[in-house]
């Protein structure tokens, strides 16, 4: 899971997608992967643990990846108007994690 690269803190994506919320045109970048991904590295994000900021190239691209594929596989996982994220998208994270390492020791 991702963490500060500043405090080591394990970080919220929700809470992260939250932030990036505030983008211009934000709907329209968060259904297209190269804009979202764009806009992810290029982001500052704020920690709120330790309150530094960094760029969102710090964090793992391959979670960044899975959260962007999650927010549109699911409808309604985002409250535009409230610039809320309904989904709890670690745990959906964790879970993933857990099936691809099922996936391999079946196959394995």
């Amino acid at each position: 899971m991702a963490k500060c690269p500043l405090c080591g803190t394990a970080l919220d994506w929700g809470e992260l997608i939250e932030q990036m919320l505030v983008i211009e045109d934000a709907e329209e970048v968060f259904q297209d992967r190269e804009k979202f991904t764009e806009a992810f590295k290029g982001f500052v994000f704020k920690c709120p643990h330790c309150g530094e900021e960094f760029y969102g190239k710090n964090l793992p691209t391959r979670e960044a990846e899975k959260v962007f594929a999650l927010l549109n596989e699911f409808k309604g996982s985002i409250d535009w108007e409230n610039r809320k994220v309904r989904l709890r998208l670690n745990s959906l994270l964790a879970l993933d994690a857990m099936l691809e390492n099922w996936d391999r020791k079946v196959k394995g």
